[in-house]
């Protein structure tokens, strides 16, 4: 992996859909190619259905990574949950403090708006985020979150939030990272 230059392929994800701004400036302030790279590839589960696709698209100078990803994607899982949680159930039953909001609004990307409302804002709410914070979308995700949770009160849990974040298709391992848990 350390001979692989995140600058050659991730050029792709320069556009609003897969990358946001942050998120391009989180890559380049990274010291290193190897720090640049697992931090892209970090944050690629979480920016949506078209990301893998457009990743891939992007290693055409590195066919053989290209080809050892769809390998491993044909290969079988091995038996059992595929999205397990590690969360313990104290975490889970607690509600998410600003900081891991933020966090987590940094990590939403596309889905952060279905992630919303399967939270329950109303589409209004919603609209209402989009338009109050129209130039950055983990601004506008984090002040959803954050009503979210005003409006919820005790009842605006971690557990609350994780299967939200199921429900659009985000591996708990996002929240695990943001909750610091480690495995």
């Amino acid at each position: 992996m350390e001979n692989l230059s995140v600058w050659e392929f991730y050029v792709e994800f320069l556009n609003e859909e897969i990358l946001t701004d942050a998120q391009v400036e989180d890559i380049e302030s990274r010291s290193t190619e190897r720090q640049k790279t697992l931090r892209l590839l970090d944050l690629l589960p979480s920016r949506g259905p078209r990301a893998f696709q457009s990743f891939l698209l992007s290693l055409q100078d590195f066919s053989w990574v290209r080809d050892r990803l769809l390998q491993e994607l044909q290969t079988p899982p091995e038996p059992g949950p595929t999205d397990a949680c590690r969360l313990p159930e104290s975490v889970l039953q607690r509600v998410p403090s600003d900081r891991e909001l933020s966090k987590l609004a940094l990590r939403l990307g596309a889905e952060w708006e279905s992630v919303l409302l399967d939270l329950g804002l109303s589409a209004e709410a919603l609209f209402r985020c989009r338009f109050d914070h129209s130039l950055s979308s983990q601004v506008a995700a984090l002040a959803g979150l954050v009503q979210w949770r005003r409006a919820e009160g005790k009842r605006a849990t971690v557990e609350r939030l994780l299967q939200s974040l199921q429900s659009a298709g985000i591996h708990s391992a996002v929240l695990e990272d943001v909750l610091n848990i480690s495995s």
